[in-house]
């Protein structure tokens, strides 16, 4: 009999870690999975879901059951998300003239490291305003008019991502783990209400903005200018239905996985010393945020293990097209595979990581922005 943190290892745990290590691995090394990559994860969330029937955690029962089927097939309508990329991506296919218009201008008026600044940061700011899902369909159709070799656009939506991922987390508005975060935290001690996480991570979350923007400046700033790119390769309006097709079976997928996953979760993680979690939150990178926040989070946890758990979910989002609805949008959009996404997504990830860990933890540099709680 093996244990780990004094739970006793079954064969559940072991297969749901083996899942978790395929979902890391087969979309570098098989290329049907990379090209199929919502559909992988869908099915990988219904094998998690059907080895954990019967498993009872603190999340409750878990295996197949009406409520979860109802909530896989629902949410990513009721949650608008479907809506919102469907919505917008007619928008943006009638309207692509008048955008490559504005574009041409900018790319024309502006400097092209200061342009790339500005796309990285203001997406960031934005997101917890108007969505990381809609902030990240307006990053496609710019990045994707942007007049770069495909490598740079690459670099830059990747980039963005990380910034929309990020600042999103604002305020309830942006994305689920927000609102999942203030709901958990709502009552004593800590009496949550809308701008709570901007007062707490405010600071930290611009800070993380600026270094995405900064870094995009540098790193994808030097490509030359040119005209903006005509739209050939659009694919009409069957190309549009086709991503919010995606795009629901991958929101679908998450909630499948985060129920299977929660048994893991629930064992063994809220077990880990803050400092730990912190870099066990890389999990992230191919799990859905807002499940590990709905698992991790407590009152009973201080305000310093709260900041860090947060930034931990939000920074390791970004290393992999899964860990973000941006990721997954984008690099549908643009046709990034895991590989190309992961060469810098992950160095990058552990970069802002390790930044971050050392400001949080060795330079306890927590400030708030005092707008009350």
């Amino acid at each position: 009999m093996v244990e780990i943190a004094g739970q006793v290892v079954t064969a559940v745990d072991i297969g749901l870690a083996l899942i978790f290590v395929i979902i890391c691995a087969a979309p570098f090394k098989v290329k049907i999975v990379e090209k199929n990559l919502e559909a992988f994860l869908f099915v990988m969330g219904a094998v998690a879901v059907t080895i954990t029937t019967g498993v009872v955690s603190s999340s409750g029962i878990h295996g197949w059951r009406m409520d979860l089927i109802v909530l896989a097939a629902s949410e990513p309508i009721i949650k608008g998300i479907v809506p919102a990329v469907l919505i917008a991506g007619i928008i943006f296919f009638y309207g692509k003239n008048a955008f490559k218009s504005v574009m041409n201008g900018m790319v024309k008026s502006i400097p092209m490291p200061v342009l790339v600044f500005l796309i990285v940061f203001i997406c960031g700011m934005i997101s917890s305003v108007i969505t990381a899902i809609v902030t990240s369909l307006f990053l496609v159709e710019i990045v994707n008019l942007m007049p770069m070799e495909r490598v740079n656009r690459i670099n830059l939506v990747i980039l963005a991502c990380f910034s929309i991922g990020l600042g999103a987390v604002l305020t309830p508005l942006g994305e689920p783990l927000s609102t999942i975060a203030i709901t958990k935290l709502q009552g004593a001690p800590y009496h949550a209400t809308f701008w709570y996480l901007f007062d707490q991570l405010g600071v930290l979350i611009i800070l993380g903005c600026a270094i995405c923007a900064a870094f995009a400046a540098f790193y994808v700033g030097k490509a030359g200018k040119a005209e903006v790119k005509d739209i050939t390769e659009e694919g009409g309006l069957r190309e549009v239905i086709v991503r919010a097709v995606k795009v629901y079976v991958f929101v679908a997928a998450l909630f499948l996985l985060g129920d299977g996953m929660n048994v893991l979760i629930d064992k063994y993680f809220t077990h880990i010393p803050s400092m730990v979690l912190y870099w066990v939150n890389m999990v992230s990178a191919i799990l859905d945020n807002a499940t590990l926040t709905a698992a991790e989070l407590s009152p009973a946890m201080s305000q310093a293990q709260i900041n860090a758990a947060l930034m931990g979910l939000l920074i390791f989002g970004g290393m992999l097209i899964p860990g973000n609805i941006p990721n997954i949008i984008s690099a549908g959009k643009l046709g990034i595979t895991s590989g190309e996404y992961a060469k810098l997504g992950v160095p990058f990830g552990l970069a802002l990581g390790a930044f971050f860990f050392v400001v949080i933890y060795i330079l306890h540099f927590t400030p708030t922005l005092g707008l009350g709680s």
